[in-house]
């Protein structure tokens, strides 16, 4: 499938970054952040995005990160943000010296949830996949590459339409690391069609 760095465009472009053929590195900022209302109350929408758009209703994106986080909550991964009350994201987030809370988070009509496993806290290498079917969307983790585990499966209310998919990088606390993507690729949808249980039949 057509894929090209110049069809990435920023969503609140951050302050040090370097885009190449090869690699995108993002040196957060302290304060930054993606989360809507869910237990903590607040709404921080600042995170800075870099994302492409499309129509296509079947693909899958990939992506591996490579982060210097050392501080309570930095974090980077892929993203898929349409605005600011509709968007997920997959990232490590730093917790401390033992370990990270490997997960993810759903938006879906301004309010946020997030699914976490903890995962050692030397890990500091990590690949995505995003995959569409339509509207309904699944994330996925490898330290390979190679083998990729399911995360989620989600629906996005407001998914079904043109997207707009990417990376992210923020740093929630006062600090700041740098974050670094490479292997992007665009694929045909590697999330295969259920081939189990039937539809219910519709009413």
């Amino acid at each position: 499938m057509k894929f090209s760095i110049d069809d990435f465009s920023w969503t609140r472009e951050p302050e040090s970054y370097t885009v190449s053929p090869d690699a995108i590195e993002i040196v957060t900022k302290p304060k930054t952040d993606l989360w809507q209302r869910t237990y903590y109350h607040f709404r921080n929408d600042n995170a800075p995005v870099f994302q492409m758009e499309t129509k296509e209703k079947f693909f899958s994106f990939v992506v591996k990160t490579e982060f210097e986080s050392k501080h309570r909550f930095d974090q980077c991964g892929v993203v898929m943000y349409l605005d600011s009350d509709n968007w997920l994201k997959a990232s490590v987030e730093y917790e401390n010296e033992e370990f990270q809370h490997l997960g993810s988070v759903v938006t879906n009509l301004g309010y946020s949830d997030w699914a976490t496993t903890a995962i050692d806290a030397s890990l500091k290498s990590m690949w995505y996949r995003f995959s569409r079917r339509d509207d309904d969307y699944c994330l996925e983790c490898s330290r390979d590459g190679k083998t990729f585990h399911q995360m989620r499966i989600c629906h996005m209310h407001k998914g079904g339409g043109a997207i707009r998919f990417g990376i992210y990088a923020c740093s929630p606390e006062d600090s700041s690391f740098k974050a670094r993507f490479s292997h992007m690729e665009l694929t045909e949808c590697q999330w295969l069609a259920h081939d189990g249980q039937a539809p219910d039949e519709e009413l």
